[in-house]
């Protein structure tokens, strides 16, 4: 269904919230499998335990990258709950919807987000 921010600009909120849902479980099945690698036993040859440690820095940082997208898409599922998707976080104006569009969890409009 579509719905209309309070000023007045269309939003397909159910597709939005569709391909919200659709990456947030991308993304807990990635969170899942990069725990799942880390927490595979350390190989006993030395050589080898410095290049899984490097590997698992790399992951971490993908992992930390993950949780804190959908730290932003369940904000943004609750936004559209609460009515209030598409309306920056930060001054109340509408978010652009080609903003919208590329970044669909987007809290604040471009002006604010880049300050």
């Amino acid at each position: 269904s579509q719905s209309r921010n309070r000023y007045g600009i269309m939003l397909d909120t159910q597709k939005i919230k569709a391909q919200l849902e659709e990456r947030l479980t991308f993304l807990k099945t990635r969170v899942h499998d990069i725990e799942e690698d880390l927490r595979e036993p350390a190989d006993p040859d030395f050589a080898e335990q410095a290049t899984e440690a490097e590997g698992d820095e790399v992951l971490e940082g993908l992992e930390d990258s993950a949780l804190h997208e959908i730290a932003q898409i369940k904000a943004a599922l609750d936004r559209i709950a609460a009515g209030s998707y598409g309306d920056c976080a930060t001054c109340g104006e509408t978010i652009d919807e080609k903003r919208l569009a590329i970044l669909p969890h987007a809290a604040q409009c471009i002006s604010c987000a880049s300050k």
